[in-house]
């Protein structure tokens, strides 16, 4: 049952929406009332799974298998929804995530381009392949999920990944407000998603990577003012603000949900 209905009749697309926060505002989506909610997700087992509990609340789902760090992944995604129920209305774009966490001298050069890959491409390749479809469809919402870590330490290329995702939301939102669309940022703070579906790292992991994870972890219980992880939940519902018409005034914005953290 709808929340307040604030989506319903919209169709929603949310990336990276098979664990984590992402499974978490698919799922809000759909207690928002949307009239589709398209899973999209590297896994499709696990994509199945979401879409499974959408049509349980009695909402559409789609489970879409895409690699959204190509170019090609990103508009096969768009351009099947497209396809499958002619039009998108919000667009979430959730994939990423910090890979390893150590001093920057540390990193190998494939592990720098690991996690570009990883936390800017997806979300850069899905605005492109999404944006066309909106401009044409005369209106839309785009929300990226940016990060609080922009500021902070042993994750510069993947700071560098999710500054680059709060710069291009601001830079689209100024070219797309003339198109009714808009455009705005969910940056999280630490986040407790539980016991991860996938890995991020499913390489061996040393003792002093350990102890450093170890220290971005205490630094986030630490430096934010309400001294705890946020939750799944609390992400997406700052999502589905920004996804309503409730943010209809509202472009350009990184908003920061960690606890009182920012970036």
């Amino acid at each position: 049952m709808a929340i307040d209905g604030r989506l319903t009749g919209k169709v929603t697309i949310v990336t990276g929406a098979a664990q984590g926060i992402g499974k978490a505002i698919a799922l809000r989506f759909a207690d928002e009332g949307a009239e589709m909610v398209v899973v999209a997700d590297k896994v499709e087992k696990y994509a199945n799974e979401v879409a499974d509990l959408i049509v349980a609340k009695g909402r559409q789902a789609l489970a879409v298998t895409e690699d959204l760090e190509t170019y090609s992944g990103a508009t096969n995604l768009m351009q099947t929804v497209v396809e499958e129920v002619g039009r998108i209305d919000v667009s979430v774009h959730n994939v990423g995530g910090t890979i390893w966490a150590k001093p920057f001298w540390e990193y190998e050069k494939n592990e720098i381009e690991k996690e570009i890959s990883r936390s800017l491409w997806p979300t850069l390749w899905c605005c492109r392949a999404v944006i066309p479809h909106m401009i044409e469809n005369g209106s839309g919402s785009i929300v990226n999920i940016g990060s609080q870590a922009t500021r902070g330490k042993y994750r510069v290329p993947y700071s560098a990944a999710k500054g680059g995702v709060s710069a291009m939301t601001a830079s689209m939102a100024l070219e797309l407000a003339e198109h009714n669309i808009r455009v705005n940022c969910v940056s999280p703070g630490g986040v407790d998603v539980g016991e991860r579906l996938i890995p991020r790292n499913p390489l061996d992991v040393r003792p002093q990577d350990n102890k450093w994870m170890r220290q971005v972890f205490n630094e986030c219980i630490e430096d934010y003012p309400m001294r705890r992880l946020g939750l799944p939940e609390e992400e997406a519902a700052a999502v589905a603000f920004f996804a309503s018409e409730d943010a209809s005034f509202v472009t350009g914005q990184t908003l920061f949900v960690a606890g009182g953290a920012i970036g």
